[in-house]
This record gives structure tokens, sequence and C-alpha cells, in this order.
């Protein structure tokens, strides 16, 4: 690209051959064209990177760097939070999509009020991409003790200001990196800022890890105690929220 990104889209891919598809052609139709989709493959086993080189010769604004040892999610965002040369963030996982005018709409949203950390509204799919008519509403607004509470900030909704957060980076871990993230980010006194309008689809029903909902647990206890460092009982309130909020957020 001539001239650098206003948005890098952050993208890990791992055996995503079936799914890709639609992903990178849903960030094609945004209505918005002033991006970059920088694709990290994880050592991907099946025919995904063949598809991604398909992609990357067919548009100059997608860039994509082949790992050669399976690292996991954390570790291919982080290596594209390093390639990123827009001043906004966002992300946007290898089975999911964004309908036309995510970008366009969010971006607006943040100049308009100068807001340095947004998310906005998801509908949920099924594995095949069939909308399942199940929304998550996105709240006025995220602080750092809402969300040890409710997990309800969707990776694949976020946009970040680093002119104002300054450079994004991931811990290391094999999931639940994306809340770690957004925590770090809160505890330092930022605010989330919800706009409520559905502008993705997350895919569900697929065994990936993040859809692990065991996993998911343990790993939400793991940031808890671990890495926020929270008391026992801190950690049990916090909880016992997260699991109301997780289990009214698929009924």
């Amino acid at each position: 690209m001539k001239n650098k990104p206003t948005v890098s889209i952050i993208t890990p891919s791992y055996n995503a051959s079936q799914l890709i598809e639609d992903t990178i052609q849903s960030v094609k139709m945004q209505t918005f064209g002033e991006w970059e989709m920088i694709i990290v493959d994880d050592c991907s086993t099946d025919d995904t990177p063949l598809r991604l080189k398909k992609h990357e010769e067919e548009d100059a604004r997608i860039r994509v760097i082949y790992l050669t040892e399976n690292s996991g999610a954390a570790a291919a965002r982080n290596c594209a939070l390093e390639l990123a040369q827009g001043r906004y963030i966002a992300f946007l996982d290898s089975d999911d999509c964004w309908v036309p005018e995510k970008l366009e709409k969010q971006l607006s949203f943040m100049q308009e009020h100068d807001y340095a950390f947004t998310f906005t509204g998801y509908e949920m799919m099924d594995h095949k991409g069939v909308r399942l008519n199940k929304h998550v509403s996105a709240p006025a607004q995220i602080t750092y003790h809402d969300l040890l509470k409710n997990t309800i900030i969707g990776c694949l909704t976020v946009m970040i200001d680093q002119q104002q957060i300054g450079r994004v980076q991931m811990p290391n871990i094999r999931t639940r990196q994306d809340m770690a993230t957004w925590l770090a980010i809160l505890k330092k006194g930022y605010t989330a800022y919800g706009l409520n309008e559905t502008l993705a689809n997350y895919r569900i029903g697929n065994p990936s890890i993040s859809k692990n909902k065991w996993k998911a647990a343990k790993m939400n206890w793991f940031v808890y105690r671990k890495i926020e460092k929270l008391n026992v009982f801190m950690a049990c309130w916090c909880f016992t929220h997260y699991a109301f909020h997780a289990l009214a957020k698929r009924l």
C-alpha cells in the first residue's frame, strides 16, 4: 500500500480452509476501504495457506505471515500487531464475519466522540454460517470492574485507537488472551464504549478452543487468579456473575 491504512485488521488463522474465504470476503466488502488485513497463519496443516496466498495476490491490502511452528492465537495476533501500520486496530478471527458497514460506522462513532476503545453488538451463527437470530447487545460502556463480571465484549467487534492507548500486545496464553488484554487496558483507567448495532457475526458450534465452554470457564478463573491476582472471594464473586451472563447470552 502506498499510503498508511487507517485501520489494521488482526486475523490469526489455523486450519481455517472451510471458513477463511467468508471472513476475508466480509472485509473486502467493507464500505470503508482504508484498511490493511494482516493474517498470521499459525502453521496450518490443511490448504489454508494456498487460499491465503490467492487473496494476498489479488488484494494489496491483505498481508499474510506464515508461521513455521504452531504457537497459538495470542502469538499469531501479537505477530500481526507488531506489523500493524494503522492508527486503529480491529480484530477478526478466521471463522467470523463483519457486516459491510462495520468499519465505517464504528470508526465514525470513535472519531465523533474521541473514544479510544469501542466494541459493538453481534449476532451468532452456526458452523455453516446460518444466522441464529441470537443477538448480543453492546452496553453503553464497560469499565474494568464491569468486565470482570461480564465478558460481553466480543473480540470480533473491538476497535482500539493506538494513538491514545499505545501499542497493543496480548499475554501469551492459549485462550482468553483477548479478555486479559481488555482488562489490562481498562485497568489503566480507560472505558470501553459500546455501539449497540449488530455489526458482526460470531460463529459457534465448531470444536475450536474458544468454543469449549469448560476450558473457557477454567481460563476465566486463571485470568482472575493468576493475571489479575484477585483474592479467592473476589474471584468467586466475579466468576458467579460471569457464569450467569455467559448462560444468559446463549439463551
